[in-house]
């Protein structure tokens, strides 16, 4: 039996509550933000990105993100890997969106008040982002989640989750539960 079909089944007092949406096939990318320091004044953008991030890719991979028009100075989009940097410079690099790896998306709220939330947190699901899990995680069901809630409430402040307790993505059904504040926005 299905899991709606067996919530569907059960007396209406006894139905647990769970919200979450599926998660997109790729997550949105990322930003990564950098000023040129005075000490890296004079280096091209090639040399500036391969000596500072040369564990993120090889020579050929910085080249090929910058070819294909990934990163900005001063918001402008450079394809000219010897483009020399001046000191003071804003550099952003555009991660294109991958595919994270599978992870749960249903989470089941045990207790909620104006000012908290506690969900029970199934193994499998970061609760914070990091490493490969940028979008898949409880924060980012949360916020989803509490703008919904924004928008369909009339006179709703904004909330913005924020974790009070963090269990890693493995932990066991035995101890899985997260709380999370709602912050009002002032």
């Amino acid at each position: 039996m299905s899991k709606r079909a067996e919530l569907a089944s059960l007396p209406s007092a006894a139905v647990t509550a769970y919200f979450g949406l599926p998660w997109p096939e790729r997550n949105d990318g990322l930003t990564y933000h950098d000023i040129v320091r005075p000490i890296d004044a004079g280096l091209t953008l090639i040399e500036f990105y391969f000596r500072k991030y040369k564990n993120s890719a090889p020579l050929q991979g910085w080249l090929q993100r910058i070819q294909n028009g990934q990163i900005t100075i001063d918001g402008k989009v450079v394809t000219l890997s010897n483009t020399e940097l001046r000191a003071g410079a804003e550099l952003v690099y555009h991660r294109l969106p991958w595919r994270e790896p599978d992870a749960p998306y249903l989470l089941e709220v045990l207790f909620e008040d104006e000012y908290l939330i506690a969900v029970n947190k199934p193994s499998g699901l970061q609760v914070l982002p990091g490493g490969l899990y940028q979008q898949r995680t409880v924060l980012t069901q949360l916020q989803w989640h509490a703008l919904k809630l924004t928008t369909t409430s009339s006179g709703c402040q904004e909330t913005h989750p924020v974790p009070v307790h963090r269990l890693g993505r493995g932990t066991s059904e035995c101890s899985r539960n997260t709380a999370l504040c709602k912050n009002k926005a002032w």
